[in-house]
């Protein structure tokens, strides 16, 4: 059984191999062959409907990418605000400060469950940054099921 690693503010952000190192630098790259070949073609006087379309198509794929590493984000926040709205509520037997903002509730997500009661408190009270909340907490809960 493999081992659990212990997640801390400084080792808690993660990186897709796939999207960041991958996906990213070859949609730049082809991003910028792509505009200097039109950019090219233009100044050539040779600009087709070919160079239109290689354009448009890089153009496309580029935001296809973004838009759904975007949309599996939104939904994972969606998520994580119902979910630490129910944890809250399990822990407190109360419903959590409506003060409480959606980027918050994020970062409360990595309290565990002694110090998030506490901290929600703080944070709604104070009006704490995510990167206060998560500097503070001092056990923090594994999250390895992030998109």
């Amino acid at each position: 059984m493999e081992e659990k690693k212990l997640q801390t503010y400084e080792n808690h952000t993660r990186l897709h191999p796939l999207q960041h190192f991958i996906l990213m630098p070859i949609s730049a790259i082809t991003l910028l062959v792509a505009i200097v070949y039109t950019i090219t073609s233009i100044l050539k006087g040779d600009f087709s409907f070919i160079t239109f379309l290689i354009m448009a198509l890089v153009i496309m794929s580029i935001i296809a990418g973004l838009l759904a590493r975007m949309n599996a984000l939104k939904v994972q926040d969606r998520t994580i605000r119902v979910e630490e709205q129910l944890r809250y509520f399990m822990l407190t037997g109360t419903p959590i400060d409506s003060k409480i903002t959606l980027s918050q509730l994020i970062a409360l997500r990595f309290a565990s469950d002694d110090e998030f009661p506490r901290l929600a408190s703080k944070a709604a009270l104070t009006g704490m940054t995510p990167e206060e909340i998560k500097k503070e907490i001092q056990h923090w809960r594994v999250d390895e099921h992030r998109v």
